[in-house]
Order: C-alpha cells, then structure tokens, then sequence
C-alpha cells in the first residue's frame, strides 16, 4: 500500500477531485469515520461521547494554508467559540484544541509570521480562559523553522503550550533534546506529508528514528504525547515508558479519531491517558485524504463515491 501514499497525497491537493468529494453524499459516509462533522455542534457532540469513554480529546478546526486575512478571522472565532462551550461544560483539560499555523495566515507573503502568532495568542488566551491548553500542529518541512519559533514567542506567556514533532524528518532527533524541557509538551508523530528523501527517512528508517526521539523525551522533563496507531511503536512506547519509569500522568498515547478506537478504549483500559485528535468543519478534504495515504484501506470505497451520479 505504501505505492499509493504519493498519488493519494497528490489527490489532496487536487481542486478537481475535491470539488467532487465535497459534493457526493456517498463520500461524507467515508468522511464520518475520521471527522466529527461539518459544525461545532457535531464537534462537542463526539467530545461528550470520547469523554464519557474514559477518553480525551484535542479538537481540530480544520483549514490550512489561507490566502486572506478574514479565513484568519474565521478560525480564530470558531475556536473561541469551541473553547467557550469547552469551558461552560467543565471539559478542559480533558478536552483541548490543535491548531495549525497555515490556518492563521502563516504563509502569506506579508506578516504571515505576525499574523498567525497575533491569531494564536487569541486562541491561547481563550484556553487558559477555559482551564485548557492548545497543541500547534506542524506541517510541512519547509514551516518548521517558523513554526518551532512561533511556539517560542508563545510559551513566554503561556508555557503550556504544547508542539508536534515528526520523527520521519532528519531533523526530529535534535529538536527533540532542544525541546525536552520542565513543563515542554511534545506530541511525537511520524508525519503525514510529502517530504524529499534530503529531509526525510524512508521506510523502516522511520520507526527507527520514532524510537530514538521517543526515547529522548521520555528521558527528559517534560511531557510527551506519544502519536502512533503502529502496533510495533505503542508495544515499544509501552516498554520504554516502563524502561525509564515514567509515571503515568507525565504522558500521554494520542491516535486519531476513527483510526484503531478498540486500541484507544485497551489502552485507556490499561491506566494509559488517551487523547483523540478529533477533527471537525467543512474543510476537510485535505485533512482526509491524508489519513487515506496513512491507512489506504478505505480507498475503494472513497473512489467509488467520486464515481457515483448520487
């Protein structure tokens, strides 16, 4: 299945096939096992259902790469407003939020940078209002440098900021020791673009370098949110946890929603704390068409839904 994960990436940035998915009924079925739904409502729906599960939850308002200050607005109010309902439900810190940088204007060509760390504040500050705390996504290679320093300017004022790093990337094993601090929180994944072999690992190479970075975290001071559904990487996560003695509410597993939830609900049956990155909004094409390069096994389905006249 990994010959399909280039072709599948480059689906997710295709404007023509989106505009199908987005429009066949057929396809939101699919869509349903990875996302909450389109609205706000659909996201606290879910998030009372994981929560009551003995779950947590980590809400991300999807959209990326925005072309235009008003997308800014939009998504910094959404998650204003989730986070009130968050707050008025007595959710955090059960439930936070992630949030990718593209999304508050990141990339755009003048004060991007400014732009998306002035929209990020105003998330953060919504969270500490709602006793919770916001993860920043990482993206592409070429953001990470923007964005490892973003989330600096942001712990200044709100240490509790949590950072994605991707083991796939060469890169990963240094900012994990640059990162592994008191009170750092790290969500470690594997990584979900396409990325040039130059900066990349291929293959095995990958788990390995999860391995390495995992055990950097673990053997430092901070807090690591361990992201992987690869049954190889949570039994060696779960032994290296035990191997450096971490006690159990200095971590924790996070998979995304939709993807293995028997493992999440064994984990958590286990004492292990699991969050759920749980999506939600109208865009989400790209978001899924990435879990679909991840775990491929829904593709037939997927393909038959952009063929069908329903």
């Amino acid at each position: 299945m990994s010959v399909l994960r280039a072709p599948l990436l480059a689906l997710a940035r295709s404007a023509r096939v989106r505009r199908r998915a987005e429009h066949s009924r057929l396809t939101q079925s699919v869509v349903r096992r990875y996302v909450a739904g389109p609205t706000e409502a659909d996201a606290l729906r879910v998030t009372h259902e994981l929560l009551s599960a003995g779950l947590q939850v980590t809400l991300d308002f999807l959209g990326e790469d925005v072309t235009a200050a008003e997308q800014i607005d939009r998504t910094v109010a959404a998650y204003r407003s989730a986070l009130s309902a968050l707050a008025g439900q007595g959710r955090g810190p059960r439930a936070e939020v992630s949030v990718k940088l593209s999304a508050l204007g990141q990339s755009l060509p003048v004060d991007g940078e400014k732009l998306a760390l002035e929209a990020a504040r105003a998330i953060c500050e919504s969270a500490a209002a709602a006793g919770t705390t916001v993860t920043i996504d990482m993206e592409d290679h070429t953001t990470t440098d923007s964005t490892l320093g973003l989330v600096r300017d942001l712990r200044v004022d709100f240490p509790w900021v949590g950072v994605v790093l991707q083991a796939y990337l060469k890169r990963t094993e240094g900012d994990c020791r640059d990162l592994a601090r008191v009170g750092s929180r790290v969500r470690l994944c594997k990584g979900a673009y396409a990325e040039p072999e130059s900066v990349a690992y291929r293959g095995e190479e990958v788990s390995q370098s999860y391995r390495r970075c995992l055990d950097v975290l673990l053997a430092g001071p901070g807090f690591p949110m361990i992201a992987t559904h690869d049954p190889a990487m949570i039994a060696a996560a779960q032994s290296a946890v035990a191997r450096f003695a971490r006690a159990g509410d200095t971590l924790e597993f996070q998979m995304l929603y939709g993807v293995r939830p028997d493992e999440q609900s064994a984990l958590a049956a286990r004492g292990h704390a699991v969050r759920v990155y749980l999506p939600y909004g109208e865009e989400w094409y790209g978001y899924f068409m990435r879990r679909l390069a991840e775990r491929p096994a829904n593709l037939a389905l997927f393909l038959r839904s952009l063929t069908s006249r329903k």
